[in-house]
């Protein structure tokens, strides 16, 4: 079995939490988050990362509501879900996401989307 170095992300319109592990240890690990300032430094941003860590596998975060019901940020992680898979040719995996930000304790104001990106990857360890 080959270890596979896989990244996660939990996207926002502002920032996206960016973490990482591999199937080895099966530990999620945050990495960083990147301010969405436009579409062209995002995406070279992200194109940073990969290429310095070469992941097999993107996972994104999916949000929903807490009864499973889609709504706006749910399309938006899709497309973004989509464009890191075309841009990237990666398989990318959706993973739900609906508690992701409430079980991280963290100050008013304090940025946390790299750590919610983290227990994104770690859901995704914990079910395959």
């Amino acid at each position: 079995m080959s270890i596979e170095t896989i990244f996660a992300f939990d996207f926002g319109v502002k920032r996206i939490g960016v973490a990482m592990g591999n199937t080895m240890i099966r530990q999620a690990e945050p990495v960083k988050v990147i301010s969405a300032i436009d579409n062209a430094t995002r995406f070279a941003d992200i194109q940073a990362l990969l290429d310095e860590w070469k992941p097999s596998r993107l996972v994104v975060g999916l949000p929903m509501h807490p009864d499973g019901a889609e709504h706006e940020m749910t399309a938006r992680a899709r497309k973004f879900a989509n464009q890191l898979h075309g841009r990237f040719s990666l398989p990318v995996e959706l993973v739900d996401e609906r508690y992701s930000s409430a079980v991280i304790s963290a100050k008013r104001g304090e940025v946390i989307d790299d750590r919610a990106a983290a227990i994104i990857l770690q859901q995704y360890f914990d079910t395959i």
